[in-house]
């Protein structure tokens, strides 16, 4: 099963990117980045639009959309860990993990996912939930698999 988060907005070279970078290695399944230029509109729904058009057009052909927004569900690490290997047990190909801008993301988006999934209540930096995310599919990888690191986490 290969996995792409699509975000708006890009990281830079900075720490947020290396634990990106870091998380999506440790995986056995191929992950890539794709970054979407946010493009500052002065109209907020206008900018939404333009994003997330831009994102779904992004989405690797075939793939099912994940789509973070805060209204979405919360799961447990191990809920998720499930859900992933369901996908993969059911011959998914292709997971998209769709991170919109500051505006969110638009009601068709959320209708074509196959799942609406928020961090948490808290408000997060789009660069951290970038990284969030990507520790969370090593970490539900790390279930899969009957990894240690997930297990070593829980103790604490």
């Amino acid at each position: 099963m290969r996995l792409s988060i699509v975000a708006v907005g890009r990281l830079g070279h900075g720490p947020e990117r290396a634990l990106v970078e870091d998380y999506l290695k440790r995986l056995a399944w191929p992950a890539s980045v794709r970054e979407i230029a946010d493009r500052r509109a002065r109209d907020p729904a206008e900018r939404r639009r333009r994003e997330t058009k831009r994102l779904l057009q992004a989405v690797p052909a075939g793939a099912r959309i994940v789509a973070l927004d805060r209204r979405g569900r919360t799961l447990s690490s191990e809920a998720f860990a499930r859900r992933l290997g369901d996908w993969r047990e059911g011959g998914v190909g292709e997971l998209a993990f769709l991170i919109g801008g500051p505006e969110g993301l638009e009601p068709e988006l959320l209708e074509r996912a196959e799942l609406v999934l928020s961090l948490g209540p808290m408000t997060w930096p789009h660069a951290l939930a970038r990284a969030m995310l990507a520790e969370q599919l090593y970490r539900a990888h790390s279930i899969l698999s009957g990894h240690p690191y997930h297990r070593g986490a829980a103790r604490n």
